[in-house]
C-alpha cells in the first residue's frame, strides 16, 4: 500500500469539490472495494478453500504472490504512467476487472488459473489504490488532515465487511459462496465510488514555470549547505520493506492460523476486528502526529504489530486472537502513512515510488520466505513474522538518531524551514 503526504493549499482551489465528505465517502469506498474487499478478502476465504477445495497450505502461499506481483505491477504503471491517475475510465475498468475475477474463482479449481486472476485482481487493486488516493489529496487539500484519514480507513471497512459476509455465510455455504457474495459486495462499492474524480490535469503558467526553475537553481546551488539525508533515507528503506515481509505474512495467514488452534468462527471474528480497528488507524496516527515525531510513532507502531502478530503464536485462545486483531489492525495502515510521510519529509529524490517498490517487494517475498514453515503448521510463519518486524524496529531506532526533524527547505525566496510536526494542523496532513 501507498499514500502520497498531503500539503496545504490556499483555500478556493480550484479542485476543491463542494461536499468534502461527499468525496471522503466516494474515495473510501473505492479503497474498500479495490484493497479491502479485491485483495484482502482471500484471508477469510483461505481457510474454506484449504476444507473445500483442497488447496494446500503451499498452493495457497503461491496465490497471496501473485496477488502482490500483480499489485507491484499496477503500482509501478501509476510510477511510470503519471497520467493514469487522472483517468476516470481507468478507474471504472479497474474496478469492473476486480469484480470480475472475484465471481471468476468458483468456476475453476485449476489452481494456475486462480493465480492467474489473482494476479489480474492485484493489477487492478493496485491501480484503484492509486487514482483513488491520488483524487482524494487532490481534491482536499485545503481541507483538515482528519478527512483523507478517514478516508484511508476505507481500507478497514472492506476488510470488516468482507470478512463479516464470510464468516456468516460459513454455516450455510461454502468457498464458492464466498467469492460470489465478495464480488457482489465489490460491485455494490464500485457502484458508490464511480462517479469518483480523478485527480485534475497540472495546470502550468510561465510564472510556475520560472519559479520552479528559479527553485531548482536555488536548491543547486545551495546543496552543499543542505542536510545529508541519505543515511536516514536508507534506514527507513529497510524499516519499511521488511515491514511489507512481515506483515503480509500476517494479513495472509491470521486467520486459517486462529483457527488452527481455535476452530471455528474465532478466525473470522478476529478479522473482522482487525478491518474495524483499522477504519479510525489512519485519522488517529494522524493527530498522534501533532505531539510526537514520526521516527517515535513508526517505531512504536512496528513493535506494537510485532506483539499483535506474534500472540496467536506464542499464546493461542480467543483472548490472543482478539487482542492481536485489534494491534495489527490499528498499526498495518499507519505503518504505511507514517514510513511515507518521513520520506517526503526527507525530501529524498523519488521517495514515495522508491519505498512503494521496496514495500512491494517485501509482500511478494512474504509468503515465499515462510512457505516451507507451514508444513507444520502457522505457528512458526507467525513468530517469522514478528521478528521480521522487530527488525524493522530496529531499523526505525536507526532512524531516529539525529533525524532532522527541522529540514531546511530552499525556496525561490529566502531560505525557510519546515514546522516541527506538532506545531500545526496543516502539517498534520503530511503524516498521510
Amino acid at each position: 500500500m501507498s499514500v502520497r503526504p498531503l500539503r496545504a493549499s490556499p483555500a478556493g482551489s480550484v479542485g476543491a469539490p463542494h461536499s468534502p465528505w461527499r468525496h471522503v465517502a466516494q474515495a473510501a469506498a473505492a479503497l474498500a472495494a479495490g484493497m479491502g474487499v479485491g485483495r484482502f478478502v482471500y484471508t477469510p476465504i483461505l481457510p474454506l478453500m484449504q476444507a473445500g477445495a483442497g488447496l494446500s497450505a503451499s498452493a495457497g502461499a503461491n496465490l497471496a504472490t501473485a496477488n502482490y506481483l500483480g499489485y507491484l505491477l499496477g503500482a509501478l504503471v501509476g510510477i511510470l504512467a503519471p497520467a493514469v491517475v487522472r483517468s476516470r475510465a481507468l478507474l471504472r475498468a479497474s474496478l469492473v476487472v476486480l469484480t470480475g475475477t472475484l465471481a471468476a474463482m468458483p468456476a475453476t479449481h485449476d489452481t494456475a488459473v486462480w493465480c492467474a486472476l489473482r494476479l489480474l485482481a492485484g493489477v487492478a487493486s493496485a491501480l484503484i489504490f492509486v487514482i483513488a488516493v491520488s483524487s482524494l489529496l487532490s481534491h482536499l487539500r485545503e481541507y483538515p488532515a482528519h478527512l483523507p484519514g478517514w478516508a484511508f480507513g476505507g481500507v478497514g471497512a472492506g476488510i470488516a465487511l468482507s470478512g463479516l459476509l464470510v464468516l456468516l455465510l460459513r454455516p450455510v455455504a461454502d468457498w464458492r459462496a464466498a467469492w460470489w457474495a465478495s464480488a457482489a459486495l465489490a460491485a455494490v462499492l464500485a457502484v458508490a465510488s464511480w462517479n469518483l474524480r480523478p485527480e485534475a490535469p497540472p495546470t502550468t503558467t510561465q510564472a510556475d514555470r520560472a519559479t520552479k526553475a528559479t527553485t531548482v537553481t536555488a536548491a543547486a546551488a545551495d546543496d552543499s549547505r543542505g542536510p545529508c539525508t541519505h543515511r536516514w533515507f536508507t534506514a527507513l528503506f529497510a524499516s519499511y520493506t521488511l515491514e511489507g515481509i512481515g506483515y503480509i505474512i500476517a494479513g495472509t495467514f491470521l486467520v486459517a492460523a486462529i483457527e488452527q488452534s481455535s476452530p471455528g468462527p474465532l478466525g473470522g471474528g478476529a478479522w473482522v476486528l482487525v478491518g474495524l480497528a483499522a477504519v479510525p488507524s489512519s485519522a488517529l496516527w494522524a493527530r498522534l502526529g501533532r505531539r510526537w515525531s514520526r521516527p517515535d510513532l513508526l517505531l512504536a507502531a512496528l513493535v506494537v504489530q510485532a506483539v499483535g502478530i506474534a500472540l496467536p503464536a506464542l499464546i493461542g485462545g480467543a483472548p490472543a486472537a482478539l487482542v492481536s486483531a485489534v494491534l495489527f489492525g490499528a498499526t498495518f495502515i499507519g505503518v504505511s502513512t507514517l514510513a511515507l510521510a518521513t520520506g517526503a519529509h526527507l525530501e529524498f529524490p523519488r521517495s514515495v515510488a522508491l519505498l512503494t517498490a521496496g514495500y512491494s517487494v517485501g509482500q511478494i517475498l512474504g509468503p515465499l520466505v515462510v512457505a516451507p514453515l507451514l508444513h507444520h503448521g502457522y505457528q512458526q510463519a507467525l513468530i517469522l513474522a514478528a521478528s521480521v518486524v522487530l527488525v524493522a524496529a530496529v531499523a526505525a531506532v536507526v532512524l531516529r538518531i539525529g533525524f532532522p526533524h527541522h529540514m531546511v527547505v530552499v525556496r525561490a525566496t529566502a531560505p525557510v524551514r519546515q514546522p516541527a510536526p506538532t506545531e500545526s494542523a496543516a502539517d498534520a496532513g503530511s503524516h498521510r
